[in-house]
């Protein structure tokens, strides 16, 4: 529902130019749409480095911000964390990294649903051909037993595998080689089965309470259980390909297609929130009751990130935002902020 400015929990206080090379980013995505073309020239000529106040009057001149409502009315949902891990490998496979990095297999279709029901637009399957039939892609458990059979490349060699598992949960990050050598790598496609939580499988097995189901908790049951290894990584059926991507010093690649910016970046579900869009977040920081209320944008998507009021928050890249990413399992409120005239997609 339409909002005022007013109404926007925490605006007044964040700074908005901090957001605003992260709009900048977005802006040559939405200004192939005639309703974002005029906003996205107007802000080109504020030019690089607007004060806060000149950013505020911006957003309050040429948006309106609109409280994104879940289905029950409620204005609450789920706000995560994600972040760039850094993990060791070779691009040779050896007795220490054994694990392969695989690129996307050549037997997996890719069926865009938006093709043929354009109100199923931002959709697909992914299926294998059998015969004349287009059954569901191979599970991980399934691929992990087939992967020669799909053809599906080996990009690099992960030393460690529930590294590389948390590596496919965040979507992208860096592999250090032997010689210091960092080597990129983001999302290339999934194998269309839902992510399954394992801190959840691991929490109804009875083998961790839920307070300590985190990343760090997950890591220590694995190296304490290496025999359940497999048993634990299966319980989620998804799986990420990557692909290689250029060297650079900004954020891995969102699902917009422009580098990610650390604490001003979050992944939405595109049904309800457009790619590339000024979001404003409520929420509070990892673990506390600290209010984390800032203009964000909303610049990739996750698997796991589905439903109305539900972001999923880049901290950047490194330990120190994994274990801030880790720990991220808040309640917040979220304003998509449009220009004015312009309707989010589940008012329309």
């Amino acid at each position: 529902m339409a909002s005022t400015w007013q109404a926007v929990s925490g605006w007044q206080q964040d700074d908005p130019a901090q957001a605003w090379p992260a709009l900048r980013a977005s802006c040559p995505s939405l200004s192939r749409q005639a309703a974002w073309k005029t906003v996205c020239e107007r802000a080109a000529a504020l030019g690089a480095q607007p004060s806060a106040g000149a950013a505020r009057q911006f957003f309050e001149t040429n948006f309106t911000p609109w409280q994104l409502t879940n289905a029950d009315g409620s204005t609450q949902g789920l706000v995560t964390g994600y972040y760039e891990p850094l993990i060791r490998g070779s691009r040779t496979r050896s007795a220490r990294s054994a694990w392969p990095i695989h690129g996307v297999p050549k037997d997996m279709l890719t069926i865009e649903l938006g093709d043929v029901y354009p109100e199923l637009k931002n959709m697909r399957l992914r299926g294998r051909l059998v015969g004349n039939k287009v059954l569901p892609y191979w599970t991980r458990a399934q691929f992990g037993e087939r992967a020669e059979q799909a053809q599906a490349p080996v990009l690099l060699w992960a030393d460690d595998p529930i590294e590389l598992f948390f590596l496919q949960v965040q979507g992208s990050g860096r592999v250090q080689l032997p010689d210091g050598k960092l080597v990129r790598i983001g999302y290339a496609d999934q194998n269309g089965h839902p992510y399954q939580s394992i801190g959840r499988w691991l929490v109804a097995q009875g083998e961790l309470p839920l307070e300590k189901a985190s990343m760090e908790g997950i890591k220590r049951w694995a190296q304490d259980n290496p025999q359940r290894l497999d048993e634990l990584l299966n319980a989620n059926p998804s799986y990420v390909f990557f692909r290689e991507l250029p060297t650079s010093n900004g954020g891995p690649i969102g699902a917009l297609g422009v580098p990610l910016s650390a604490g001003r970046s979050i992944a939405v579900d595109p049904r309800y929130v457009p790619l590339g869009a000024p979001v404003f977040l409520a929420t509070t920081h990892p673990l506390s009751t600290r209010p984390l209320q800032r203009l964000m944008l909303a610049q990739d998507t996750g698997s796991a990130i589905k439903g109305v009021v539900r972001a999923d928050f880049f901290w950047g890249f490194g330990a120190e935002a994994g274990r801030e990413a880790g720990r991220m399992r808040q309640q917040g409120s979220m304003w998509v902020l449009l220009p004015k005239g312009l309707e989010p997609p589940q008012a329309r």
